[in-house]
């Protein structure tokens, strides 16, 4: 089982940055592909980037490439999202979620765990 406790989000003017953090319990957090999703109200999940557990490789939506940053510290089983030039399109929920396969995946029901989330608002 794994447990994920995202933090960070909050108001920000267009243009703005946040950083999310995710921490993780869990006892093989470095086997864990690990991944950002987003729901905006009326919308369905958006994939919005991943990392592999190694960290070598991320992938990321078209729409927030050049802007957001994903990263991972293995040694204290976290994930951050650095938001920059943030966007009134950006607002919404931000979900960590982990996937318990190495492998990238952009596909939300392929994670197994969630976060509770946490709201981003960005304003114009």
């Amino acid at each position: 089982q794994v447990l994920l406790v995202e933090s960070g989000g909050g108001l920000v003017q267009a243009g703005g940055s946040l950083r999310l953090s995710c921490v993780a319990f869990a006892h093989t957090f470095s086997s864990y592909t690990m991944g950002w999703f987003r729901q905006a109200p009326g919308k369905e999940r958006e994939f919005v980037t991943a990392i592999v557990w190694s960290g070598d490789s991320t992938y990321y939506a078209d729409s927030v490439k050049g802007r957001f940053t994903i990263s991972r510290d293995n040694a204290k089983n976290t994930v951050y999202l650095q938001m920059n030039s943030l966007k009134p399109e950006d607002t919404a929920v931000y979900y960590c979620a982990a996937r318990s396969l190495r492998a990238y995946s952009d596909d939300a029901r392929e994670y197994n765990y969630w976060g509770q989330g946490t709201q981003v608002t960005v304003s114009s």
